[in-house]
């Protein structure tokens, strides 16, 4: 069995990692990986969490396992965060999962489980693995036009024009805050046009947010989320804890599902844990017992919330300084954009040999479609990546 296996296509950011810790030149600047840094290159443990570790340490008195959709404390904790009070309680259904791609996955199986001739609707360009993992599943995928590589923003009319051809039944995929890869998002005006499609075209939205308060704060980043999640009778919420919370590799998620009345709540709560069980059992602990603790202690919550916040204005502030830099080196307005991105990410918009110059020579690793993660730079490292940008000529 094992001699008939095939080579499977590598990990670009993986294979962008290596190809960084070999590289001898101390320059270097690592922009692929999505993982956010600090000034110092270090992507910290903040103090919420460690507080809540501590704490955990100190009283946790089993290891036992939990519920199959995880601790109940740790799905209203995340349900309050992300949805406030858009949707009554009772109409949402989640499962913890292995971080925000664990909540990916599940929600992918619960479409194909029971909806097998919908196809999912993809922004292009997306997360890589959003389409990994719908291609692995044998589901029926296409591609909406999202980014306009000419503004470096939203093609809103592109868009929509493409979801005004999908069906009803059909489910589209949506980014809640900070879009992955590009940075550019919609904005509320757009957001309701979206909505009003969805409704009149009976489409499924399915919501990934993984990046809460990393653009415009924890309220700002979570109303497009809320405003889909009231505004249609179903809906799918992929959420993440690795990137507001830091606990990477903690993989803390939650996957929501949004009934149109609590009537149906129970039977789908049933399925989301028949599809945990099927999966991996019972959902790691760890890390949502750290996230619900931080959540439900208000002095832990508003120490997170300040830390969260200073990391979202340091991003902004490098955005900043990027595009100011970028705009005296080349005497143009032209890489503005950069500052109006919201997120981790900003799409360059460039080609894959001028990012491959960037790269073998001036050490700057980013993805081969321009993706640059915002949070591998600093306020040293900034005229370097903008002074190469400008020498290449992009």
């Amino acid at each position: 069995m094992l001699t008939k296996l095939q080579q499977q296509p590598a990990d670009k950011i993986l294979a962008l990692m290596a190809m960084y810790r070999e590289d001898p030149r101390p320059t270097k600047i690592d922009l692929g990986v999505g993982v956010y840094k600090n000034a110092e290159g270090i992507t910290p443990v903040m103090r919420a969490v460690k507080e809540a570790e501590r704490r955990l340490v100190e009283e946790q008195t089993s290891k036992a396992y939990v519920a199959l959709a995880g601790d109940p404390a740790y799905s209203d904790a995340m349900v309050g965060l992300i949805l406030g009070t858009s949707v009554d309680r009772d109409r949402v259904a989640a499962i913890a999962t292995p971080g925000g791609t664990g909540a990916v996955r599940q929600a992918f199986e619960l479409i194909r489980n029971t909806s097998p001739e919908a196809t999912v609707w993809v922004s292009n360009p997306t997360w890589p693995n959003h389409v990994s993992i719908l291609n692995y599943l044998g589901m029926k995928n296409t591609a909406y036009r999202y980014f306009d590589a000419e503004t470096r923003g939203v093609d809103f009319d592109g868009m929509m024009a493409d979801l005004a051809g999908a069906k009803a039944g059909d489910v589209v995929l949506l980014h809640g805050c900070c879009h992955n890869p590009t940075g550019a998002n919609l904005n509320l005006t757009q957001w309701q046009a979206v909505v009003d499609l969805l409704n009149d075209k009976g489409l499924i939205p399915m919501i990934d947010i993984a990046y809460q308060g990393f653009g415009d704060g924890l309220e700002e980043d979570a109303a497009a989320t809320r405003l889909v999640a009231s505004s249609v009778s179903e809906c799918l919420i992929a959420g993440s804890c690795s990137k507001n919370f830091g606990v990477y590799r903690e993989r803390t998620g939650l996957l929501m599902a949004v009934s149109e009345t609590a009537d149906n709540t129970g039977l789908t709560q049933a399925n989301l844990n028949y599809l945990n069980r099927q999966n991996y059992s019972f959902p790691p602990d760890h890390g949502a017992r750290v996230v619900t603790t931080i959540l439900t202690d208000d002095g832990l919550r508003a120490d997170w919330a300040a830390e969260l916040e200073d990391t979202r204005l340091g991003m902004l502030r490098l955005r900043e300084q990027l595009a100011s830099e970028l705009q005296r080196l080349c005497g143009s307005d032209r890489f503005g954009f950069i500052a109006q991105h919201r997120g981790m990410f900003s799409l360059l918009g460039t080609t894959p040999d001028l990012v491959e110059r960037l790269r073998a020579e001036h050490g700057i690793y980013m993805v081969s479609d321009s993706r640059l993660n915002i949070a591998g730079l600093n306020s040293t490292t900034v005229p370097i990546l903008a002074n190469a940008i400008a020498e290449v000529g992009i």
